[in-house]
């Protein structure tokens, strides 16, 4: 074999095993990038496993059957909103066991029946006055520990003394499951009732209302007032020094922490001009000011996306600046503004640093029914009712969070429909 083709066979074995080498290093990579999205998925499949596991009883409440008397002595005719319906739920209970003589072992039988129960007998007698001096079954809401004793959340095996509740209520509890009075009801509750101190009366409604009306205020700021800006800063407004120290400033305002946000809040809104404290307007500030330079820059992107020839064609044909913007490129740019704002405000409704600085971390009962009444949201409901000891607001953060994460994966995807609907590729 001569030189020269000894010399072609070594060039190209060189040449072969170079591409072997980068063929295996580049199965390699694919490998490294699939593995990183299978762990990725299953971290997510995990992360949402534990959430349901822990959350979906918190769907269904238990719930005890007793006979009432209404007894016309307690209740007043003309005002039974009034009457001492605690104290029926007593004389019921005493009734159901009458063996029971000792106070402490009465007070512990009391425990069963949950303090809200007392309400459901007056919405009852509300509904209907004609009920007084009758005996009537109603299925009213258990204390939270029999609702985890009979989810199995308290071990029975355990010792006495290890547990929440003792034998004594254990066989109550036994007792009316023979006698076929208490079952698991879909809890409504949840989603009807505003925060508790107990946990079987607690829901979502305040936290819910209270997000919407600070969504509300964020989107009706922030949605006119970004997009406006991002059509001066990228169609009209002229590039100079200017306009590029405004541009940094909106991008590094769209990296600061969302708490430094929660800061400006309560140094403005509260500690200067005295809004009201823990108030759904405060909050929706607040958002307006950390979601406006998410929606500037996303939207900036949408009308650079809008090819320079829709402009030119517009202009050729004798339309004025505003005229090219507003009819010609605004609307080829609206899908990807709208979907960039839909982001910011799923961004703004899993936020709670900044609203805890504005004081909606307080414990608030009522309904709001106004964007200046007291008022709390979702996320910092959730912290709220993590940071309670009791076993069952485990699972009403967990089905919260499964609340929550539905509006997000629901806002999300809405974002994602709109641009893949009426997004145009150039």
């Amino acid at each position: 074999m001569s030189d020269k083709n000894m010399k072609r066979k070594t060039t190209m074995t060189i040449v072969s095993e170079g591409l072997a080498k980068r063929y295996k290093k580049e199965k390699r990579f694919k490998m490294l990038g699939l593995s990183a999205i299978l762990f990725s998925l299953l971290f997510l499949v995990f992360l949402f496993s534990s959430i349901f596991l822990n959350g979906y009883k918190a769907f269904f409440q238990t719930a005890v059957q007793i006979d009432v008397f209404f007894d016309p002595a307690v209740l007043d005719v003309k005002d039974p909103a009034t009457a001492n319906y605690h104290g029926l739920i007593k004389t019921s209970l005493r009734t159901a066991f009458p063996d029971i003589k000792k106070r402490k072992d009465k007070k512990k039988l009391y425990g069963i029946i949950s303090n809200g129960a007392s309400f459901t007998l007056r919405d009852i007698v509300l509904e209907n006055p004609s009920i007084i001096g009758q005996t009537l079954s109603v299925w009213v809401l258990a204390d939270d520990d029999i609702d985890m004793l009979m989810k199995s959340y308290i071990d029975r095996e355990l010792p006495e003394s290890d547990r929440r509740m003792n034998d004594m209520q254990i066989d109550w509890v036994d007792t009316f499951k023979a006698q076929n009075r208490i079952k698991f009801l879909f809890n409504i509750g949840f989603f009807t009732n505003g925060d508790s101190r107990e946990p079987e009366s607690a829901g979502i409604l305040g936290a819910t209302i209270g997000s919407m009306y600070m969504l509300a205020i964020t989107l009706v700021l922030a949605f006119p007032i970004g997009i406006g800006a991002a059509i001066y800063l990228e169609e009209f407004a002229v590039k100079n020094w200017l306009t590029d120290i405004i541009e940094v400033n909106i991008n590094n305002l769209a990296a600061v922490p969302s708490i430094v946000f929660g800061l400006l809040g309560l140094a403005v809104f509260l500690n200067f001009f005295q809004l009201p404290r823990s108030a759904p307007l405060v909050g929706g500030l607040v958002l307006f000011l950390m979601t406006l330079p998410t929606i500037i820059i996303t939207s900036r992107v949408a009308l650079q996306s809008v090819p320079p020839s829709i402009r030119e064609a517009a202009l050729g044909v004798g339309a004025s600046k505003m005229q090219a913007v507003f009819h010609h490129v605004l609307p080829l740019a609206m899908p990807g503004m709208l979907t960039g704002t839909i982001i910011g405000m799923a961004r703004a409704l899993g936020e709670s640093a900044p609203l805890l600085m504005i004081g909606m971390v307080a414990f608030i009962v009522d309904i709001p029914s106004s964007i200046a009444d007291p008022a709390t949201a979702l996320p910092v409901q959730i912290y709220l009712w993590a940071d309670s000891p009791e076993r069952a607001f485990v699972e009403r953060t967990s089905a919260a969070i499964m609340v929550l994460l539905t509006f997000l994966i629901l806002m999300n995807g809405t974002a994602v429909y709109l641009r893949s609907k009426f997004e145009r590729r150039w």
